[in-house]
């Protein structure tokens, strides 16, 4: 009876010449055939339904049908749609023989193609990246295939607007059918692609109207409608896929790496200020070059409607600082030792003054210290430097209050260094890893300013003591005479006899209560002190102090702050260290100074005048004295050798660093 229903289907079949839906479904219904059994009730929701099979299996004509029907023709209804898939990329693939390249039931299904506003739909709005990632997330397929690699899709699932539409189900989130459009898929580098440079602003314009109009008036825009691709459209700025929210810490981090790419001229300046500094180290708050240029509106300053116009920074300037005054706006964000004209102030300063005053105290005690350390070599192999183990006799050499200030100028500075160099170097590793042990370029600020302010409080004890001994007591020993800090004639004279030494002609110096390189470390500090701290206050208190100063002066006080302080740095941790630890006489590390206590015969062999004068004045005895303590030694130990470490593990980084620089 089957045998007898099948032919007489066949032969109504025949003689109708038509099939008709009805006609294919007790055959293709079977689930057995395979990838060609036909869901009914898929099909029967498709917006297919309503046609026959026929209607896009146009080549078959009888039933059974062999060989297979080939594809459908979409055209027949769809002649707009094959046309612009016709010269997509994804044509363009499958001409050349790439099967997975997709073609239209790809896409869309096959016998239970639903309508796009339906959720269900391969094609619904939220479903597309889904739909797409099923050729562009595979590694296989991509092989040596024109599509994007796995990555692309990554990137844009974890963007802004895959998130919005996979995981917030925002249908306003553009998916890659809004940019790359739905069947005209073509390469960025063909010019009538949406995704083409020329035609990337349009097509973001779609969704970002308002952010269009800012972009069209810009200095960017307009480069843009002129065709110069060296201007930036929406992509360059925030790439095609990966769309990161302009909050957060990973974008606003990139903003100054990619405005560099573009503006190398202004790049280094800013980078070398302290938001480009701070910005390097990590801080996310401090201002990025979008933050006072804008994000789109970027006008020349000489527009009046830029942000950076002068009539109209004290708003730019304070979106980031209360209390901003004309003096303050005027502070040059991008000011250039290197540029006369922009920057005069800061050229001469850095120029005329901060170059040559690291030349010269570099160049001397690099020679002196050189020179030093051969003839100190020299001395020990000949047997000429005596150890002064078995003196049971002391000398009492600085009193509590000197050392105990010292110890404090030790703290501070060593902080202060540790806390401001990674400014100085944040663009290098050690520099942002010396920032991260301190939590951060926040803290690290704070850090800063606290030990300013105990190197501020030691300074002015130091101060009130030189005024109290000058005019209270009337001790002209400070200002006379061998005991006094004050350069004299006889500091000539023991230089000259010091190159006499150096160089093989003449004995080891007779020297007094103070040496001339004692006199320059003590000055030094002197000197620097005030100068890095009143330029570092002048920054502290920028606002305040911009009331009765102009905007350049602040660029001159960071620029002053920061030479000096690495003079500063340069000299103690290289030069000061070698004078009172690390030559062979002293090597590894000289206690006095913590302990306030010398031998007596060490004291009597490097200071012979003073000794003598203490004799013949009858104050030696009343100097003399026992060894230091057991926690004086202790101390000494653990707190010079903690800092000896610090402060060779800073200059050593230094100096790798210019050499890094300066070779390549």
């Amino acid at each position: 009876m089957r045998i007898f229903a099948a032919l007489l289907l066949c032969a109504t079949v025949a003689s109708a010449q038509t099939l008709k839906s009805s006609d294919c479904v007790d055959c293709h219904k079977d689930p057995s055939m395979g990838d060609k059994h036909v869901d009914a009730a898929a099909f029967a929701g498709s917006v297919h339904a309503p046609i026959e099979c026929t209607g896009c299996h146009a080549d078959v004509k009888a039933f059974p049908h062999d060989p297979a029907p080939k594809r459908p023709d979409c055209a027949q209804c769809h002649a707009e749609a094959v046309k612009d898939y016709d010269t997509s990329d994804h044509a363009t693939a499958r001409a050349k023989g790439v099967k997975e390249a997709p073609w239209c039931t790809d896409c869309h299904g096959t016998h239970d193609i639903l309508p796009k506003s339906d959720p269900k739909s391969r094609t619904y709005h939220l479903r597309i990246p889904e739909t797409c990632a099923r050729c562009h997330a595979n590694a296989q397929i991509t092989k040596g295939h024109p599509l994007p690699a796995p990555q692309v899709i990554q990137n844009y699932f974890g963007s802004v607007h895959g998130k919005g539409a996979l995981e917030q189900g925002l249908v306003v989130s553009a998916v890659c059918s809004d940019c790359h459009t739905a069947h005209k898929v073509l390469p960025k580098t063909n010019p009538e692609s949406t995704v083409a440079y020329k035609n990337v602003p349009t097509t973001c314009r779609k969704c970002h109207e308002g952010i269009f109009n800012q972009f069209e008036t810009s200095t960017h825009g307009k480069l843009w409608a002129a065709g110069q691709t060296r201007g930036p459209v929406c992509v360059t700025c925030h790439t095609a896929h990966g769309i990161r929210n302009t909050e957060s810490a990973s974008f606003r981090e990139g903003i100054a790496t990619g405005c560099s790419n573009c503006h190398s001229k202004e790049a280094p300046t800013y980078q070398d200020s302290f938001h480009g500094q701070a910005t390097a180290l990590g801080s996310m708050k401090t201002a990025k070059c979008s933050d006072c240029h804008t994000p789109h509106l970027n006008l020349p300053k000489s527009d009046p409607k830029s942000s950076v116009n002068p009539a109209n920074l004290r708003k730019t300037c304070g979106k980031c600082h209360a209390d901003v005054n004309a003096n303050f706006a005027s502070f040059q964000p991008h000011a250039d030792p290197h540029d006369k004209t922009r920057s005069p102030q800061v050229y001469y300063v850095y120029n005329y003054l901060m170059k040559w005053l690291l030349v010269i105290v570099f160049g001397f005690f690099g020679l002196h210290t050189l020179l030093w350390l051969q003839r100190s070599i020299a001395a020990m192999i000949r047997g000429e430097v005596p150890r002064h183990d078995g003196e049971s006799q002391w000398i009492t050499r600085f009193a509590t209050k000197q050392r105990l200030t010292h110890v404090a100028l030790v703290v501070s500075f060593l902080a202060l260094a540790a806390t401001g160099l990674p400014l100085m170097y944040s663009r290098l590793p050690w520099g942002k890893t010396l920032a991260h042990l301190f939590g951060g370029v926040g803290v690290s600020t704070v850090l800063h300013r606290l030990f300013a302010v105990v190197t501020f409080g030691y300074a002015l004890y130091h101060l009130c003591f030189l005024l109290y001994g000058a005019f209270v007591r009337r001790d002209k020993r400070m200002f006379f005479g061998p005991d006094s800090l004050l350069p004299r004639l006889r500091d000539l004279v023991d230089l000259k006899n010091m190159f006499r030494w150096f160089f093989y002609r003449g004995p080891w110096p007779r020297f007094d209560r103070w040496t001339y390189w004692e006199k320059f470390d003590y000055f030094a500090v002197f000197w620097g002190v005030p100068v890095i701290g009143l330029s570092g206050l002048m920054l502290w208190t920028a606002p305040a102090i911009t009331r009765f100063l102009p905007g350049w002066a602040l660029n001159v006080a960071m620029l002053v702050h920061g030479e000096e302080a690495l003079l500063a740095v340069g000299f103690i941790f290289t030069f000061h260290f070698f004078h009172t630890h690390l030559r062979p006489e002293s090597f590894p590390m000289d206690q006095v100074m913590f302990t306030g206590k010398v031998r007596l015969d060490r004291f009597r062999e490097e200071r012979p005048d003073q000794y003598e004068r203490m004799m013949a004045d009858g104050q030696l005895a009343d100097a003399l004295t026992g060894p230091p303590t057991e926690g004086q030694v202790t101390f000494a130990r653990w707190f010079g050798f903690a800092s000896l470490f610090v402060g060779l593990v800073l200059i050593v980084a230094i100096y790798w660093s210019f050499l890094q620089r300066f070779f390549y």
